[in-house]
């Protein structure tokens, strides 16, 4: 515990937590200190730094990269745009979309004109 009463945590020698006292002898994490904003865990990127316009138009228009790019906040990949086969991915998902949705269905027109049907079974 330093002179202010708080208690300074360091894990991995990364990541440091401050632990205020608020309750003699009960102590609660009150916030991140020296966090990291950006990197990546197991392989998957991560991304909090405040983001701008500027950087999410520019990280989801790459021409000379792949399909997948890593996103620009938050965790994980996005759709490179400047790439064909991104938009074929965008093309396949609204086509399914649409298709869930209903879209046009003739069989919903013939379904109201229908009469109850008798069924006669033989035993």
């Amino acid at each position: 515990m330093n002179d202010t009463g708080c208690v300074d945590i360091a894990i991995d020698g990364r990541l440091s937590l401050r632990a205020e006292t608020i309750y003699p002898g009960r102590p609660y994490v009150s916030r991140m200190v020296d966090k990291p904003q950006s990197g990546s865990i197991l392989g998957i990127p991560y991304n909090f730094e405040r983001p701008s316009l500027g950087r999410l138009v520019s990280s989801h228009w790459k021409p000379g990269d792949g399909m997948v790019v890593e996103k620009p906040f938050g965790i994980g990949y996005s759709l490179n745009m400047a790439n064909w086969r991104s938009w074929i991915v965008v093309i396949v998902a609204a086509v399914l979309l649409w298709q869930e949705r209903g879209g046009e269905s003739d069989t919903d027109i013939d379904d109201a004109d229908d009469e109850p049907v008798e069924v006669i079974v033989d035993d």
